[in-house]
This record gives C-alpha cells, sequence and structure tokens, in this order.
C-alpha cells in the first residue's frame, strides 16, 4: 500500500470519536454539551494501549497497565456530567488511570488535583498529560480514599474506582454545596453510582443506578 492510498489514522479516529459522542448525545440522553464538546476534541486513542488502540471509541472499558481499566466512555460522560462543572471549580480525582478521565476534568475546570495508587502509572499518567498541553493538573502517586487535604476544599470530587461505602475523608474535603461521584458496593465487582452532595447540616445521597469498576484499594476502601 502506497501512502497515497494508506487510510489517514488520525482522520480514521476522528470520526469514531465523533461517532462515540453522537451515541453519547443521542442514546445515552447525556446532555452536558461542555462535556460533549471536550469528548469529542480529546483523543482517547492516546490512553489506551498500543495493541487496542482501534478500540478506543467503542462502548466499553479497556484494559490498561496495572490490571486497572480506562472506563467506558458513557460512564466518563456520565460521572462527569453529575459534578456539574462550569469551569471555575477546584477538582480532586481519584484514581487517575491513564490520565483519560484528569484530561476530561482539566479541559472543564480551573484546577484537577488527582492520586493514582499505582505509582508507574501516576508517573506514565502525569508525562502524558505534559506533553498533550495540560498545564492545570497535579496528579500524585499514593492512597487516595483519605482525600489530599492539603488543597482542600473541593468544589468537586469523583472516584474512578468502587468502594464498599463513601469514605469519610472525601466528604469532609467538599465545600458545602460540592459534589462527590463515587461507584459504591457490597463486593468488588459491582456498585451503585452514587453523588453526595455536601450541605450546611451534613449532606444528601442521590442513587444514579449500576456500575461497575474496580476495587478502591487503601485505608477507607477495600482492602488490597
Amino acid at each position: 500500500m502506497n501512502a497515497a492510498s494508506r487510510p489517514n489514522l488520525t482522520d480514521e479516529m476522528t470520526m469514531q470519536r465523533l461517532r462515540m459522542v453522537d451515541k453519547l448525545r443521542d442514546e445515552y440522553h447525556i446532555a452536558d454539551e461542555r462535556v460533549l464538546e471536550v469528548m469529542a476534541n480529546l483523543p482517547r486513542h492516546l490512553f489506551v494501549p498500543e495493541a487496542i488502540k482501534s478500540q478506543a471509541y467503542r462502548d466499553n472499558a479497556l484494559p490498561i497497565a496495572g490490571g486497572q481499566t480506562i472506563s467506558q466512555p458513557y460512564i466518563v460522560a456520565r460521572m462527569t456530567s453529575l459534578l456539574e462543572l462550569t469551569g471555575s471549580e477546584k477538582v480532586l480525582e481519584i484514581g487517575a488511570g491513564s490520565g483519560y478521565q484528569t484530561a476530561i476534568l482539566a479541559s472543564l475546570a480551573r484546577k484537577v488535583f488527582s492520586i493514582e495508587r499505582l505509582h508507574n502509572l501516576a508517573a506514565e499518567s502525569n508525562q502524558r498529560l505534559q506533553t498533550l498541553g495540560f498545564r492545570n493538573f497535579t496528579l500524585k502517586a499514593g492512597d487516595g480514599t483519605s482525600g489530599w487535604d492539603a488543597y482542600m476544599p473541593y468544589d468537586a470530587i469523583l472516584v474512578a474506582a468502587g468502594g464498599p461505602e463513601i469514605p469519610e475523608p472525601l466528604v469532609k474535603q467538599l465545600k458545602v454545596g460540592g459534589k462527590l461521584v463515587i461507584p459504591v458496593g457490597e463486593d468488588r465487582k459491582s456498585q451503585m453510582l452514587i453523588r453526595v452532595t455536601r450541605t450546611e447540616t451534613g449532606s444528601t445521597v442521590e442513587n444514579f443506578g449500576p456500575c461497575a469498576f474496580v476495587p478502591l484499594i487503601g485505608e477507607f476502601g477495600w482492602n488490597g
């Protein structure tokens, strides 16, 4: 195959990405146009292993290093939309993974602080995000279930792993009016998607239905 007839991978990936976003809007009824615009422009294939780049825009989670996953596009859009970001927020992310969700948040908020339990993933994601031009984030390796109290309070917290309960330190690190979105379940394989909103007197809890995430490991999550 000569250069003239070889498919343009970038254009092909762009078309797949736009079809993914159309599905989010038309079939899943994701209504936050800011979220959809960011996902339409962010190259998800740069956040998955080389061997499965062709699967990057399929509607499912994909494996990455360390036995972790990059979440299904729908669940990324859903969780991000539930935070109701406007652009001025300081956000905490627990479970950076390959950095895709981090990039989405950094595109929508003023500043993102992210924690990844696995040191190799944290280093790779940090480099990847820097290479892509993101500067409004700080990412470290550590136990995300305890939060990051040095930069609290947060307007929003997103947890990209499923815990047995809502970690109390994360709720305490929210501003009044701030939102925490987290998968919670009694076993490691299935959860309910929960949104906690901090109030003057405590918090409110909303349930947005079933989901499935890798387990949230740490002091206020599952034991390793």
